[in-house]
């Protein structure tokens, strides 16, 4: 029940509000044989009655509950697609799949201000706009992203999501 009969892989799509990872994560996922699609929004906002955790409470309990969904599919032999914003996560995710032999592909999607500013404002999140800002100067000047940084200005999502799938700089080393 445990042995993974295909090499899996983890595709971990982080980057700021408005700059298209639940586009292009649906994209990549639908381009997949056999995969799951985990929108970690979904986990974060699963609350209901009167009160919910804090957020730092709520956002730890997302991401546990991300690898051990992610976990259960992997060793279910499927591939997995993550559309969730990773701040500091990283290291912590790939620990809790390194004794499953998945392959794990991490990119950070950015876009200049501007284009974040326009795409919120015609979804209408402008009041995100503050967030995605500073979600993307935090995550394009991490040391720890810089080599999975990729810029979604000029491309259409299907060509991002070939690129990600072709390119082996968005394989994390293992």
């Amino acid at each position: 029940m445990h042995s993974i009969k295909k090499s899996v892989t983890v595709y971990l799509v982080s980057g700021p509000l408005g700059v298209g990872k639940s586009t292009l994560s649906k994209i990549l996922a639908s381009s997949m044989k056999q995969c799951v699609l985990i929108e970690g929004d979904l986990l974060l906002h699963v609350y209901q009655g009167e009160s919910e955790p804090p957020w730092e409470e709520r956002l730890r309990l997302a991401w546990l509950n991300i690898a051990a969904v992610t976990r259960n599919f992997v060793l279910s032999g499927l591939d997995v697609v993550i559309d969730f914003v990773v701040e500091d996560e990283l290291q912590w995710f790939s620990d809790q799949l390194s004794d499953l032999g998945a392959t794990l592909h991490y990119v950070v999607l950015h876009a200049e201000p501007d284009t974040l500013s326009a795409r919120l404002h015609q979804r209408g999140d402008a009041q995100y706009i503050q967030r995605s800002l500073f979600l993307r100067n935090k995550l394009t000047a991490s040391p720890t992203n810089e080599p999975y940084l990729l810029d979604t200005d000029d491309k259409t999502p299907v060509e991002l999501v070939e690129e990600i799938i072709r390119s082996p700089r968005f394989r994390m080393q293992g």
